[in-house]
């Protein structure tokens, strides 16, 4: 569908198309009609998928990719959207941040897709927001992440500081009594932040860093620093090492005769994918704070890793990143088909805050103010198998908070300014006809 642009629109529709138009002033105006901008003129609805399937990052990337497909699998066999198939269109940007822009640019502006589910690395994120923040388009990403940022154009699905290690650094110190943390990270922003985050954390609750040091990403040789972290004093490693490093890293630490009981490694990225990728004798008895695990028991996970298998093979596994880039896929349609409309500013304003979804870890909703999502939050021990034990877990979903307050005490994100409020006539859940729910 074309971009339907303030100028056009007047001029086609004139006078009416004015009354019925939609005119909001939440810092660079938009326009959009309810009646006349409907979902693409074609038997599709276009939907991007932007994940790495070559390069360092493709051992996790590949799930999120996989879960995007089945998703849409399973909502096009029950009638799709407003009667339309969505049809995915994919690229592979291979691991390299600057392709991940260039393939966000083209899937707006070539293949004009109704919004991009993709990236996984911070850097790949931040990466594409100039593009769609310049081109209006939505994008919806997936992956836990460091925070600090919020932009109309994203929805985040994945987890933010208070969602993991809010409970998971505490937890380290006061159930297994490990205080004295050596960080390591890949050498980007993704670990940097999460490490400075985790450092105010062991400042209020009472733990120290012994020592931080970061590999360039996509590095997978750690014997310097497996023999730093065995020379350290520190009883817990946190590591928010990526991609292929976190099989090397793991793999590396066993070989040099550290085991769990002698020091664990602590991390909130560490998944199901990575541990098969491995093998589980080299992950057991390590920990990893996530929202969701494989392991999780609810009638809607059960369902879910049986169809995952089904479609991937019995020996696919699921994990957290896959699972929020699988409901994210839902909470589109579903705001699609509550809006009527493909206009990404009905997506934005009014189609995508608020949605809630039953996730294989449990009831998720898009926050209304800031774009990010509520999520439950988990702390699993590796196993035999190459599943997670869980060994807490909370009380109720938790909502997002994409300022870290001990950090940011007064920043927020708010995206319902009441300069918008106050000028939507009718809200769109209001009008006749404009609700739409897609269940599992």
């Amino acid at each position: 569908m074309s971009r339907i642009t303030r100028r056009s629109f007047l001029k086609k529709c004139g006078k009416a198309a004015r009354a019925g138009a939609l005119l909001v002033g939440a810092g660079a105006p938009y326009v959009f009609s309810r009646n006349i901008v409907k979902a693409a003129e074609s038997d599709t609805i276009k939907v991007g998928i932007l994940h790495s399937l070559s390069g360092t990052i493709a051992i996790i990337e590949t799930s999120l990719h996989n879960a995007e497909l089945l998703a849409i699998e399973e909502i096009n066999a029950k009638g799709g959207v407003l009667g339309k198939k969505l049809q995915p269109v994919v690229e592979d940007p291979q691991s390299m941040v600057q392709v991940f822009a260039e393939k966000a640019k083209k899937l707006l502006l070539e293949d004009k897709v109704v919004a991009v589910l993709g990236c996984y690395t911070s850097a790949s994120r931040q990466s594409v927001l100039p593009v769609f923040e310049q081109y209006n388009g939505v994008l919806l990403y997936p992956t836990l992440y460091e925070a600090q940022e919020c932009s109309k154009n994203c929805f985040y699905t994945g987890a933010v500081p208070n969602q993991q290690l809010d409970d998971f650094v505490p937890w380290i110190i006061n159930t297994l009594g490990r205080k004295k943390f050596y960080l390591i990270g890949a050498n980007y922003i993704y670990p940097k932040e999460t490490n400075r985050e985790v450092k105010a954390l062991l400042r209020k609750h009472g733990g120290q860093v012994v020592a931080e040091e970061y590999s360039p990403l996509g590095a997978t040789e750690f014997s310097t620093n497996i023999n730093k972290i065995a020379s350290s004093g520190c009883d817990v490693v946190f590591s928010d090492l990526v991609g292929d490093q976190i099989v090397a890293f793991y793999k590396q630490f066993k070989e040099f005769g550290i085991t769990a009981k002698d020091i664990p490694i602590c991390t909130p990225i560490t998944t199901e994918q990575e541990i098969a990728a491995m093998g589980p004798e080299n992950a057991v008895g390590h920990y990893t704070s996530f929202n969701y695990f494989q392991s999780v028991k609810t009638p809607q996970n059960q369902s879910f890793v049986e169809r995952y298998k089904a479609r991937y093979g019995k020996n696919a596994v699921t994990n957290a990143v896959m699972e929020a880039a699988y409901f994210e896929t839902y909470f589109l349609a579903q705001a699609i088909a509550k809006v009527k409309s493909t206009d990404p500013d009905a997506l934005i304003y009014e189609g995508l805050p608020g949605q809630e979804f039953l996730a294989p870890q449990g009831k998720v909703k898009i926050d209304e103010k800031n774009h990010h999502t509520w999520l439950w939050a988990r702390i699993g021990r590796a196993n035999e198998q190459g599943q997670f034990d869980i060994v807490w877990k909370s009380d109720n979903w938790i909502r997002p908070q994409p300022w870290v307050p001990y950090l940011y005490p007064d920043k927020a994100c708010d995206f319902t300014d009441p300069r918008v409020q106050s000028r939507l006539k009718k809200p769109w859940s209001e009008e006749k006809n404009r609700s739409g729910t897609i269940n599992l």
